[in-house]
């Protein structure tokens, strides 16, 4: 008998270590964050105390929700299992609106449940040539009240309880900094996954600033540098391409709900997980 529960914290690791393998590549240390976004907001599905399926719908404020991590094992596909748990997870979200990045194989299936197309999001994945700049630094519990408010001009929500755990540095998530203590004017967090490095989010006023916070970021790995680029920030998809990086996969934001999108900028999405 299937049954629909919510996760413990010990178990988002395990749900990260199937994302691994399905090619996600997820950060070194992303359960803790993710867990902090929304204790609620991870569910599974259990055989016989086995899970078998999962899925984050995470409440990021009173308007917004984000779902994610929706994994069914392949001996359990096509039996429905998936959509019961989706369907149960979505109830968390109550009357806020929900949004998503969406692959293409799965794209009519979730407009089948109500989510709009909103525009695309590109990865982009390359070596990059590593420079410390002295300008930038690492950031502060100071910085994090703006850094709450930059990403979330730039992406259109606030996500307070998910981005203060984020923006906190840890052995391997680090978020670099523009400006002074509290006056924040350029940003990214870099995370080292399983295979080289994330950068998101990363927000910049021009082309130059973005440069440098990727450049000095690099540091980090020295395997590739991992960005996913909004189809609206094309400064930074010419960036990266100049760069030498390549084109990967893509997602679509979809949204079910009123969503009002925010003006194109220079801007690189936290994670496709939680937004």
């Amino acid at each position: 008998m299937i049954i629909y529960r919510s996760a413990e914290p010990s178990e988002i690791n395990h749900v990260l270590r199937w994302a691994a393998a399905e090619g996600w590549n997820p950060g070194l240390e992303d359960a803790a964050a993710f867990f902090e976004a929304d204790p609620d907001g991870f569910f599974l599905a259990v055989d016989d105390n086995t899970p078998v399926a999962a899925i984050s719908v995470v409440n990021h404020n009173p308007g917004f929700a984000f779902l994610g991590l929706y994994i069914v094992l392949p001996d359990y596909r096509g039996r429905g299992i998936g959509y019961a748990l989706w369907q149960h997870a979505l109830d968390h979200a109550g009357d806020r609106t929900v949004g998503l990045d969406g692959v293409p194989e799965q794209q009519a299936s979730y407009a089948a449940s109500g989510f709009r197309h909103a525009g695309g999001t590109t990865r982009f994945e390359g070596k990059v040539a590593a420079s410390a700049d002295e300008t930038l630094r690492l950031a502060t519990s100071t910085d994090i009240p703006s850094l709450i408010a930059m990403e979330a001009e730039a992406s259109g929500t606030a996500k307070p309880a998910y981005l203060s755990a984020w923006f906190t540095q840890t052995n391997t998530r680090r978020t670099i900094v523009a400006g002074t203590p509290g006056a924040v004017t350029a940003a990214c967090t870099v995370r080292l996954c399983g295979n080289g490095a994330k950068i998101g989010p990363l927000t910049a006023p021009d082309r130059q600033t973005a440069a440098r916070l990727i450049a000095h970021a690099a540091q980090m790995t020295s395997g590739p540098v991992i960005l996913d680029v909004p189809q609206s920030s094309e400064t930074l998809t010419d960036l990266c391409l100049s760069l030498g990086m390549q084109a990967g996969f893509h997602t679509a934001r979809m949204y079910r709900g009123p969503f009002s999108a925010p003006p194109a900028g220079i801007f690189a999405v936290t994670s496709l997980e939680l937004g």
